[in-house]
C-alpha cells in the first residue's frame, strides 16, 4: 500500500468499481474472505462472499454428507460492513468520508450454507450518525435462497 485509498469516484467508471477496488486494495481481510461487490445505488449496497471451507464450523458430530455451515462470525462482518459502505453510497465525499460502528445488531435465523450475499438500505444518514438495515442471504447446495440472518447497524461519520 504505498498510497491513499480513492478518496472520490474519479477514475472509476461506478461507485461498485471504486468500492471494490477499495476492498481488493485496502481492507486485507475482506479481500481474504472473498467479497465482492454486486450492487450500489443511492441508499442501498448489496455485498458477497462465496462459500469457502475456511469460513465454517467443522462440527464433529454432523454426518459428513452435511455442508459444514458458515461461521456466524462472517456473516456479522458482512452486516457491519455492508451497513456501513451503505451510507457511503448518501454521502458527497463517498469514501473519503470515514465511518466508524458505534452499535451492531445481529439476529441469526438459521444456519449459512453456501455463497452469501448482504443487502443493506440506508434508514437515515444525519449530520454525524447513520442507520442502515441489512439482510443476509445464503443459498443452499439445492440452489434455495434464504434468509439467515438480519442485521441493524449504526455508524459514526466523520465529516470533515
Amino acid at each position: 500500500m504505498d498510497q491513499d485509498p480513492p478518496a472520490s469516484i474519479d477514475g472509476f467508471d461506478e461507485l461498485e468499481q471504486l468500492l471494490q477496488a477499495y476492498i481488493d486494495d485496502y481492507s486485507e481481510f475482506l479481500s481474504w474472505i472473498g467479497t465482492t461487490v454486486e450492487h450500489a445505488g443511492p441508499g442501498t449496497l448489496t455485498l458477497a462472499i462465496p462459500y469457502d471451507e475456511k469460513l465454517t464450523n467443522i462440527r464433529p458430530y454432523v454426518d459428513d454428507d452435511v455442508r459444514p455451515d458458515i461461521h456466524g462470525g462472517i456473516a456479522a462482518s458482512l452486516i457491519d460492513t455492508t451497513g456501513g459502505f451503505a451510507l457511503w453510497t448518501e454521502l458527497e465525499d463517498s469514501i473519503a468520508t470515514n465511518v466508524a460502528t458505534i452499535n451492531l445488531n445481529v439476529n441469526y435465523l438459521r444456519p449459512a450454507t453456501g455463497d452469501l450475499e448482504a443487502t443493506a438500505n440506508v434508514v437515515r444518514v444525519g449530520g454525524t450518525i447513520g442507520v442502515s438495515e441489512i439482510v443476509v442471504e445464503s443459498t443452499t447446495p439445492d440452489g434455495q435462497t434464504r434468509e439467515v440472518a438480519i442485521g441493524q447497524g449504526a455508524y459514526r461519520i466523520f465529516r470533515e
